[in-house]
């Protein structure tokens, strides 16, 4: 017996900001980012909450954020005794929101305060999931942390606050999307339900995502890609998600490379391992998860006559995406030199080996399988 839940109400499309009207005589703890500050978005936040409400603005946010900004989000909240929780961004203060929930409720005996999550960014589904990273930056890991204690009370993607997003941030975020749909349909607590939200989100992203990078006032565009990150978080809430993940975590943080772009040039590479796909392989070696990477080809509409060329065209039309992208390729073209691959992939397969995210892959990796897949995303 399975149990679907979808606890997050999702207030969707243009206008749905409107929603802050509607809040009366709150302490409202709003976490988000300097540059969230600087762009002004908080006016429209503002320009929204009734005068009956009383705020606190922790904008400290940096991307992966750290435990100690985490703590100190804590004892702010707690100092300003919030009764309703607000993070505007991208997945870094949603994230940090989260922890702040989560500890504040465990070490600081804080009641469960509402939380709404509101992204600026279409990419982590954090607004619809009860996972969330923070960093630990002097051993330069990622901890995935996962309690239902922080999932948001609500959602709110209105796409008017995407629209000034960089292109390049609209990829890398895009391709997160992605990975979160893919591995969400290959785990090995995949269910109908789950598959279904991530069809719909694959095929989103691989229509939209090329239109809301090369014009970000494309409202259409931006909304579908809302959309398409949040199904695929509602997805990978239930299944968790995979090695893609597991090794992204570690391999981010060592080379300081953004999420997204870190998923995206690890995809091919992990699709081919956890297939076990080999060009000259024979119906006899393919496995139930090469049978899904097929069907994901197929719902794409990319030729797949067969689970093997399903399989190749799905890796082929990825690594098409990244270049229409303008994404790199290899960890080469990120600036990645081979002595530091050397020195690091060992810490980075010990770490993926114990990350959570990899406990649902549908391959059992080994520390050599990940170190020979680094050794692969170097010169793809």
């Amino acid at each position: 017996m399975e149990k679907i839940s979808i606890r997050t109400e999702i207030y969707l499309g243009e206008g749905s900001l409107d929603r802050l009207s509607e809040y009366r005589n709150r302490r409202i703890f709003v976490v988000t980012d300097p540059f969230i500050v600087k762009a002004g978005l908080l006016h429209m936040l503002f320009e929204r909450v009734h005068d009956s409400n009383e705020q606190y603005i922790f904008s400290n946010i940096v991307p992966d954020p750290p435990i100690e900004t985490v703590t100190e989000g804590v004892e702010k909240l707690a100092e300003f005794k919030a009764d309703l929780i607000i993070a505007i961004g991208g997945g870094s203060a949603i994230d940090a929101a989260k922890a702040m929930k989560l500890f504040a409720h465990k070490l600081m005996d804080q009641v469960d305060i509402p939380f709404v999550a509101i992204p600026t960014t279409s990419g982590t589904g954090s607004e619809v999931t009860n996972f969330s990273v923070i960093s630990d930056t002097e051993k330069n890991i990622k901890y995935p942390l996962v309690s239902d204690l922080m999932l948001p009370q609500e959602a709110i993607l209105d796409p008017a606050l995407v629209k000034t997003v960089p292109d390049f941030i609209t990829a890398d975020t895009g391709m997160d999307v992605l990975t979160h749909a893919i591995e969400a349909y290959v785990s090995t607590k995949a269910n109908d339900i789950t598959d279904a939200l991530a069809e719909k989100a694959m095929k989103l992203v691989f229509t939209y995502l090329p239109r809301a990078y090369k014009n970000g006032n494309d409202l259409v565009a931006r909304e579908k890609m809302h959309s398409a990150s949040c199904l695929a978080g509602i997805a990978f809430n239930m299944t968790s998600l995979g090695l893609n993940h597991g090794i992204a975590h570690n391999a981010g943080a060592k080379f300081k490379i953004a999420h997204g772009r870190m998923n995206a040039l690890l995809l091919p590479h992990v699709i081919e391992y956890n297939a076990n796909y080999k060009p000259g392989y024979s119906r006899d070696e393919e496995t139930a998860t090469a049978v899904k990477y097929a069907e994901i080809a197929k719902t794409l509409g990319l030729s797949a006559p067969n689970v093997k060329s399903g399989i190749r065209n799905l890796m082929q039309a990825i690594k098409q995406l990244q270049k229409e992208l303008n994404m790199p390729l290899s960890l080469r073209d990120c600036g990645v030199d081979k002595a530091a691959l050397k020195e690091h992939s060992q810490a980075i397969a010990e770490g993926a080996l114990q990350d959570g995210c990899t406990a649902t892959n549908p391959r059992v990796p080994t520390l050599e399988d990940i170190v020979q897949i680094l050794n692969k995303m170097y010169q793809s």
